[in-house]
């Protein structure tokens, strides 16, 4: 069960480096800094919104209108870290007894 739990804890830390890298990718392309007519940035843009959106989408459409800041990457972690504590919370730890 521990490498059950292992592989979540890797998939949810995983994935909030990538909703890490998509906001940071929004502000710089917001702030004029990367230019999205390049190729590359267009498709890491694109790659980073393909398996960003289809779970942000949801937590925006609960969220107010804020005013043009988009909180729900935030809102997304926070929720990824809790289920990632609960589960250590209610699945015990395997321990082993050693006989000889």
């Amino acid at each position: 069960m521990n490498a059950f739990i292992w592989l979540f804890d890797t998939v949810v830390q995983l994935f909030i480096y990538v909703l890490i890298a998509s906001a940071v990718l929004s502000w710089l392309v917001a702030f004029n800094v990367v230019n999205v007519r390049n190729p590359i940035v267009a498709q890491i843009g694109e790659v980073l919104y393909r398996i960003t959106e289809p779970v942000l989408r949801p937590i925006r459409n609960l969220l107010p209108n804020l005013g043009g800041v988009d909180i729900s990457p935030i809102i997304l972690i926070l929720l990824l870290l809790f289920v990632s504590r609960l589960l250590h919370e209610f699945v015990p730890a395997q321990t082993y007894v050693y006989t000889r």
